[in-house]
């Protein structure tokens, strides 16, 4: 008999092998799609997952063109490639998506406030600073305003919060604009904010668009901690708008795949939009478990052009928990009880060396369509039983995470 045709389908070359590019894999799989990874280092996470992998400089144009041989689209776990090259990528007829015209407006937060501006969203009160004097100008006696570099900030890092004149004058804030390299930095006010939101969306090459719920996304340390999905009492008007607004972000801009929109929740403000990632984003973990489709295979679908599948919840609520490095430097050690003390948790980790503070995985845990509040009293109001049911995922996915940290 003739040997069968080989099966063949698309080939996604992911530029970076993190997390991210990890949670891409099993999507890629189970879709017959080739995953190609263009890793940092032999042991980078994302190369156990994916179909195969090259080592190489990311900075390194010669290092992309050689690897974008044989992909059908080239899209990112980072959004740290020099624009030039990937203009270059273009040039070659390399498909790239998001394209750099879009990706520039999450590379660069002074880009990413003006095209918000243009578009008529709301915006924190901000400006592009030279030196010491304009952001004491910008100011206007307001203490405190948060200082930002442009580019290359994440997990707070590149934010300073600056308390008073004096501080700005003689502080940090004189040196980061002695040292920081960059031309202009971004002033913004300090947003009185009550909680901080993130809308997904993810858009096609030919214009779908479509949109998970608005989430709560809470920080400590500047890294996200928790996401809580949909956001907890979230004002449906608001809730229209901060969709609608990041649906209009993704189209005005040409954004291709996944953006996730974070927002700041103001009161009497409504909300403003605090900063774009584009790519599946931490805030959208909890759609792995909790949507019909979650964030990586919706973006797989989307950088491919392929229709892309129903958002809807699986259940009534999901929290993401994320686990951060511990003392414990074996996560399988907890594994026996974290499955036998809270079943119900689905766990992801990321297989990353340990170490204190570090993201190694996360835990989502799902209130099924239907499960009734623990404890529901008669007469209670319908928000105060999903309050109810919310803390109570809270507690299951804390714990669960908390096993695999601390281990047995």
């Amino acid at each position: 008999m003739p040997s069968p045709a080989p099966v063949t389908g698309p080939v996604v070359g992911v530029i970076g092998g993190g997390q991210l590019a990890r949670m891409m894999g099993p999507a890629a799989t189970e879709l017959g799609i080739e995953l190609r990874v263009l890793a940092e280092a032999p042991d980078s996470c994302a190369v156990p997952a994916a179909a195969s992998h090259e080592v190489g400089d990311y900075k390194d144009l010669a290092t992309l063109l050689s690897f974008a041989d044989g992909v059908d689209v080239i899209t990112f776990d980072h959004e740290h490639v020099p624009n030039e090259h990937l203009e270059a990528l273009l040039t070659a007829g390399v498909a790239v998506e998001p394209r750099p015209t879009a990706l520039v407006h999450a590379q660069d937060k002074i880009v990413m406030r003006r095209a918000v501006e243009k578009l008529g969203l709301p915006n924190p009160r901000w400006a592009a600073v030279k030196s010491v004097e304009d952001l004491v100008a910008f100011a206007e006696g307001r203490w405190p305003v948060v200082l930002k570099t442009p580019r290359g900030g994440y997990d707070g890092k590149g934010v300073l919060v600056v308390p008073s004149e004096s501080e700005a004058r003689n502080g940090t804030a004189a040196a980061w604009f002695a040292e920081s390299g960059f031309e202009h930095l971004l002033a913004e006010e300090a947003v009185p904010f009550t909680r901080e939101l993130s809308a997904l969306v993810a858009r096609t090459p030919t214009g779908e668009v479509r949109s998970w719920p608005v989430v709560e996304s809470i920080q400590v340390d500047g890294v996200c901690d928790e996401v809580l999905a949909p956001a907890p009492g979230l004002d449906p008007e608001v809730e229209q708008a901060a969709e609608s607004a990041a649906r209009t972000l993704a189209t005005e801009l040409g954004v291709t795949g996944v953006v996730a929109v974070e927002l700041f929740d103001v009161p009497g403000r409504g909300f403003l939009v605090n900063e774009l990632a584009m790519r599946p984003h931490n805030s959208g973990h909890w759609s792995m478990d909790g949507a019909v489709t979650g964030q990586f295979e919706q973006h797989l679908r989307a950088v491919l052009d392929l229709p892309l599948g129903d958002t809807g919840l699986l259940g009534t609520a999901t929290v993401m928990k994320n686990v951060l490095g511990g003392e414990n430097t074996d996560l399988f050690s907890g594994f026996t009880r974290v499955m036998s003390s809270v079943p119900e948790a689905k766990v992801h980790l990321y297989g990353k060396g340990v170490r204190p503070g570090r993201k190694v995985g996360h835990v989502n845990v799902t209130a099924p369509a239907g499960a009734p509040a623990p404890e529901t009293n008669t007469g209670q109001s319908g928000q105060d039983s999903a309050d109810q049911r919310m803390s109570a995922l809270r507690d299951r996915a804390r714990e669960a995470a908390a096993l695999l940290r601390d281990g047995a």
